[in-house]
């Protein structure tokens, strides 16, 4: 029996008698309310502080380094597993790390305000930009695992649109509207001011609903990382799912990632550039998550994920008639910007609801941050792809080979939510067993999984810097070797992040491998006691 289908006989509450059930829920509230306590460090981090140093003299050079304060973001899921094993001692397992980290994020954001006029004090601010992230990125693990726990499907699609509209508007405030305000009055009271907004979050945390079920925590760290992992992927076709979380955004994540220089080599002002990427952008972005994430619960998730992906994938087109108008037109950019951020908004909705069903509740802040991570990556590679792209073939080609690239995605998507398919079933099936594989050969397989992996990160990175090297200097020629033997011999702090991200690369690919082993022999699945208990609560055969 479905989690949706209820107990026998139950009348299920029609479409949209079930949305505006959803919209009245103090579950969907609080974590909508609490997602502004997520956008606010991020919009100091990655946007206010760099501005703020440069304003006050730092050396570039060091507001470069300093940028790598952003790290905890994508590599969260590494400490994710300890807030799946360990429980605070007041408020619940989620709430209680959710308060944790917002205390921290008031007192770091609060040591920020006696620095502002201080540029020889920059390391210091780079170090509390790091302890804030730290704690942002924390708070982002508790946050997204309380949402997988607390709501019920049908307030799903509600709680993502509006949480991306309030994480939004948070990345606005503690942006470009604190570098504004600090021009009228300073940093110190600007900084103080982000630091007072953790407060009510606070008050938030206490009083939101624990969740309907309660669930016992991992019995041991050990648990609490293997676990996750074997039990994604007991899921019938799971390495297809994951293939398809990398790839269901990528015409997005190419096509969006060089989309200011392209606006500057087509023409358009400074002034028209600001107004369609920070304004008409911004409205799009929050507009189609908005309605992309209702119309998952109206249209069902299987649904959205079709018409979404198609949407978003032909999107793009907009650009290409941009490249191919000569001279700027302005209100066609606009046009085009507009209608991309809509439909990237729109495939959000959609895509966020699908990682919160693909989230086992009992090890959810681990499994959310690491399908999290796992999407992000495309963001992180599309801009040496797009840049290499656009040097060899153009605009207007590249745009329409970002809606070529897009067509992966419905290919996966095909294979595990046909067509037709109103609400897929991602329950986690018990296997039997169909061979059995040793712990030696499963730790042998995991090892060279990982050095393969290693393996691939190294020249993967070589090659971006190879190609982004030919095109500063084309007249030097392709250079794979040496950018290939300077990771082996970091000089930088960046240099040393790059390394320790290729080993983390390698480690999980070793431990997803002999995750992959385990779950498909079923020789080591989840204990009887560790399962998840089965949706009609009756003891699993």
């Amino acid at each position: 029996m479905s989690e949706q289908g209820g107990k026998s006989g139950e009348k299920r509450p029609g479409t949209w008698a079930s949305l505006a059930r959803a919209m009245a829920s103090w579950r969907t509230a609080s974590v909508t309310l609490l997602s502004f306590s997520s956008g606010l460090p991020l919009g100091l981090v990655w946007i206010a502080i760099p501005d703020w140093l440069r304003s006050i003299g730092v050396d570039i050079r060091v507001v470069g380094l300093i940028t790598l304060a952003q790290a905890p973001w994508s590599f969260k899921f590494i400490w994710s597993p300890l807030m799946d094993r360990y429980v605070p001692p007041f408020w619940g397992r989620r709430r209680g790390w959710m308060a944790v980290a917002q205390v921290a994020l008031f007192a770091t954001t609060l040591a920020l305000a006696g620095l502002g006029e201080h540029p020889e004090a920059a390391w210091v601010v780079g170090a509390l930009a790091m302890a804030v992230a730290f704690a942002s990125a924390t708070q982002d693990i508790a946050i997204d695992a309380y949402a997988v726990e607390v709501l019920r499907k049908e307030e799903q699609g509600v709680a993502v649109g509006a949480r991306v509209a309030l994480y939004r508007a948070a990345m606005f405030i503690a942006g470009s509207a604190a570098i504004t305000l600090a021009g009228r009055v300073s940093w110190k009271w600007v900084v103080i001011g982000l630091a007072t907004l953790y407060l009510p979050m606070l008050i938030i945390t206490r009083f939101a609903p624990e969740p309907e079920e309660r669930l016992a925590p991992p019995k041991s760290l050990k648990d609490a990382v293997w676990y996750p992992f074997v039990g994604f992927l007991s899921r019938h076709r799971a390495l297809e799912i994951l293939a398809f979380v990398f790839l269901y955004k990528l015409a997005d994540n190419l096509g969006g990632t060089l989309l200011r220089p392209f606006l500057v080599d087509m023409g358009y002002s400074d002034l028209h550039r600001g107004v369609a990427l920070g304004t008409i952008g911004l409205f799009g972005t929050i507009l189609g998550t908005l309605v992309g994430g209702a119309w998952t619960t109206v249209l069902g998730l299987g649904r959205a994920l079709w018409v979404f992906g198609v949407i978003q994938i032909v999107s793009n087109i907009g650009y290409v008639l941009v490249a191919r108008a000569g001279a700027p037109s302005v209100w066609l950019m606009y046009s085009a910007i507009g209608f991309e951020q809509v439909t990237q908004g729109l495939g959000t909705g959609a895509f966020s609801v699908l990682l919160m069903r693909l989230t086992q509740k009992r090890f959810s802040a681990t499994q959310f941050a690491l399908l999290s991570s796992l999407f992000s990556i495309p963001r992180v590679v599309a801009g040496p792809i797009a840049g290499f792209l656009v040097y060899s073939i153009g605009w207007e080609p590249f745009f329409w080979f970002t809606m070529v690239g897009g067509i992966p995605g419905l290919l996966l998507l095909a294979r595990f939510v046909p067509l037709g398919v109103r609400d897929p079933d991602f329950d986690v099936q018990s296997r039997p067993t169909t061979r059995t594989v040793s712990r030696p050969m499963m730790v042998g397989s995991a090892a060279l999984a990982a050095v393969v992996g290693m393996g691939l990160g190294l020249v993967t990175t070589a090659l971006l810097t190879a190609v982004q090297n030919l095109r500063k200097a084309p007249q030097a020629g392709f250079d794979f070797a040496t950018p290939f033997g300077a990771l082996f011999q970091p000089a930088s702090v960046t240099d040393w992040v790059t390394l320790a991200s290729i080993i983390v690369f390698g480690l999980t690919v070793g431990l997803l491998t002999a995750a992959v082993l385990a779950a498909r022999s079923g020789a080591f699945y989840l204990p009887e006691q560790e399962a998840p208990p089965s949706p009609s609560g009756a003891p699993s055969p």
